[in-house]
């Protein structure tokens, strides 16, 4: 566990789990109001299952990184993916192969930074992800401002503390605005040019089958696709193990194909 800073003067949180070295680095990408300590367990026990290193870490504005600097714009997903996150493979593993884990925010930020084509990413693992803005987006995030404004989630207090108001309103009140309803990134699927698995829970709240399908069907890279009975937003909390084998068998398949 160890913080680093980063060129805009923000720290931020990450956590390196051991594996073989020779192996991929896992990264681990949270939701849009996540970060490492909502995993709980699962970065630990997939990176255990597949004996790979990996990282996981808070981006600025969630967990125990520092709060958001400036208001969101209809770039921030990029920002992270491509200011943030290449900032802290350079100064934390260089030089080193790794596959990208991403969880809704998460995946849709895994994907821009794969269209980018980077030399040492190997595959990208996606849950929840979004490519553009659909009706049960917007009203699963009409109920959770409500539910928030109940004090119904109040143990994201937990995780963000002092910051649980501001990246709270963040999330909501980009993801509902006028100027972002037109958000969509399917433009840069087909430069994503690595082995994708694509996980989503057929009662996910805030995203229809269409954001995979589109994933699937655009994305250059050989894709494959899980969806899974009685699982909502969050497939590795859902239905843990499954994912867990499912992304375990995904990696076998890349470290065979690289022999």
């Amino acid at each position: 566990m160890s913080n680093i800073t980063i060129s805009n003067k923000q720290t931020i949180y990450y956590e390196l789990i051991d594996g073989d070295k020779s192996k991929p680095y896992l990264i681990f990408l949270h939701e849009g109001l996540g970060c490492v300590a909502m995993y709980k367990n699962f970065h630990n026990h997939l990176c255990a299952k597949t004996n790979c290193p990996g990282l996981a870490y808070d981006r600025a504005g969630y967990g125990k990184s520092s709060p958001l600097i400036r208001n969101r714009t209809v770039n921030y997903l990029h920002e992270y993916a491509l200011n943030e996150l290449p900032e802290l493979i350079d100064a934390i593993i260089p030089d080193k192969p790794f596959i990208l884990i991403g969880h809704s925010d998460g995946g849709s930020i895994s994907l821009i930074y794969g269209s980018e084509r980077p030399d040492y990413l190997k595959g990208v693992v996606t849950a929840a992800a979004h490519v553009f803005v659909d009706q049960m987006t917007i009203d699963g995030i009409i109920k959770a401002n409500a539910a928030f404004a109940a004090g119904k989630l109040s143990g994201l207090f937990k995780l963000h503390g002092e910051k649980t108001d501001s990246i709270f309103k963040a999330w909501s009140s980009t993801w509902l605005s006028d100027w972002f309803k037109h958000w969509n990134i399917e433009y840069l699927l087909p430069s994503v040019n690595v082995p994708l698995l694509v996980i989503q829970g057929k009662d996910d709240q805030y995203g229809a089958i269409a954001q995979v399908n589109s994933i699937v069907s655009k994305s250059s890279g050989k894709a494959e696709q899980l969806l899974i009975d009685g699982c909502g937003h969050s497939p590795h909390q859902d239905a843990p193990e499954l994912v867990i084998d499912a992304i375990s068998e995904f990696i076998d398949r890349l470290e065979k194909a690289e022999e």
